[in-house]
């Protein structure tokens, strides 16, 4: 409105008017996202243009190099992982990958890693053992990937390695969930000496619609299932499953994605420094 009124010289009232307008816009704006279900909530973590891993890395980090393969014949795109300078200080940064496109969706599997993905993060973990990095993990899946060959692979055995393995690493060890934190597979890169979320990110152990079905046989009820699940940021806080919020501009990360690696390296600077 504000465009056209420019472009049509209107007069000063109805400036004034589009003036009000925007005012109360913006109101509504805060009115609404500040007051979203749980349901809402799941919407907005699963988005397509969140910001991803690898965005967030390029936002914080000052030079970044991919590390690939499981060292048993496959590099698993949907599991990254690499090692990142950020203030000087060299971390090991690890990461679930979304696409950002339905091609690049595909090729990242929709960021459902298989065993070999798993087994890359504890190969990478390992590494940073080694040579004295802190490991900074970013979880954001909706879960495993639940076929066939993944079970056959040993999908269970590789979360559950990491489980224990992450459990005995003598370095620090931060943890953010920036999207979906779905079941095992946001566990097997997960386990931490402290946990951020971001205010939108959900984190559950089986999927809204997955609990509806199994619950009430009845995916209609997923809105129900969602709030009983407890998967958001404030619920999980207030349960001692995640540690702190790191919040997010107005609307979602995804309104503005440059915004979020601000805050987020903040967080990490300083609590690796209580850490180291």
């Amino acid at each position: 409105v504000r465009r056209v009124a420019e472009e049509t010289d209107v007069d000063l009232q109805q400036q004034q008017m589009i003036d009000e307008l925007e005012k109360r816009a913006a109101k509504l704006r805060v009115a609404i996202y500040t007051r979203l279900t749980p349901q809402q909530k799941l919407m907005i973590a699963r988005h397509p243009n969140r910001p991803t891993f690898l965005d967030v890395v390029e936002q914080i980090t000052d030079k970044f190099f991919e590390l690939h393969g499981d060292r048993a014949g496959y590099d698993d795109q949907a599991l990254v992982g690499g090692i990142g300078s950020i203030d000087g200080i060299s971390f090991m940064l690890i990461g679930h990958q979304k696409g950002r496109d339905e091609q690049e969706d595909i090729e990242r599997n929709f960021g459902m890693p298989t065993p070999s993905g798993y087994r890359k993060a504890l190969r990478l973990m390992r590494h940073a053992e080694r040579f004295g990095f802190p490991i900074i993990t970013f979880v954001d899946t909706p879960g495993a990937y639940a076929g066939i060959e993944t079970e056959t692979l040993g999908q269970g055995e590789a979360i559950a390695m990491n489980l224990r393995e992450m459990f005995g690493l003598k370095v620090p060890i931060i943890c953010f969930v920036i999207g979906e934190g779905g079941s095992g597979g946001a566990l097997a890169i997960g386990c931490a000496d402290y946990t951020f979320i971001l205010e939108n990110a959900v984190y559950y152990v089986t999927s809204p619609e997955a609990a509806a079905a199994i619950l009430w046989k009845d995916k209609t009820m997923m809105d129900k299932a969602t709030s009983a699940l407890k998967i958001t940021a404030g619920d999980l806080v207030k349960l001692g499953v995640m540690d702190e919020i790191i919040p997010e501009p107005l609307g979602g990360a995804h309104t503005n994605p440059s915004a979020i690696g601000a805050p987020i390296k903040e967080a990490l600077l300083s609590t690796f420094a209580e850490l180291r």
